[in-house]
């Protein structure tokens, strides 16, 4: 059963899929006083502002964490325009929303950053599982 966590601040909800994390650290790096992993709970949603919160759920290359607005009436859906970054010895990111066909001809639709696998050792192929590091592929 996947793991998923929320905190909230009242004005947005944090939402944390742990079997999607791969350990990037962005989130660390961009808010340490928020995302502190050797604490319980590890996300301090209080610590920063809601704005503060989504810039960096925004920048996480697996989609682990994402949010979403608490007000009824604020429909908020992250639309990013689509864009492409090859990060040095690590994934491929894929900015926007995209529609994933697997090669049993399942499909899923991946919304805001998806990490897809350069490496090719990744246990959970297209996507990183950050396998890299160990390999410490480079490119």
């Amino acid at each position: 059963m996947a793991k998923i966590k929320e905190y909230t601040n009242g004005d947005v909800t944090v939402v944390w899929e742990a079997e999607k994390c791969i350990h990037s650290a962005m989130c660390v790096k961009g808010l340490p006083h928020v995302f502190k992993p050797k604490e319980r709970p590890w996300i301090s949603v209080d610590a920063a502002s809601t704005d503060e919160l989504i810039e960096t759920i925004k920048k996480c290359p697996s989609g682990a964490l994402s949010y979403y607005m608490n007000a009824q009436d604020n429909n908020e859906a992250v639309k990013l325009e689509t864009q492409v970054e090859v990060l040095e010895n690590g994934p491929l990111l894929v900015y926007g929303t995209l529609n994933v066909t697997h090669k049993d001809g399942s499909q899923e639709t991946k919304n805001r950053t998806t990490a897809f696998c350069r490496c090719g050792a990744s246990q959970n192929k297209p996507y990183c599982d950050g396998a890299h590091v160990k390999l410490e592929f480079k490119g």
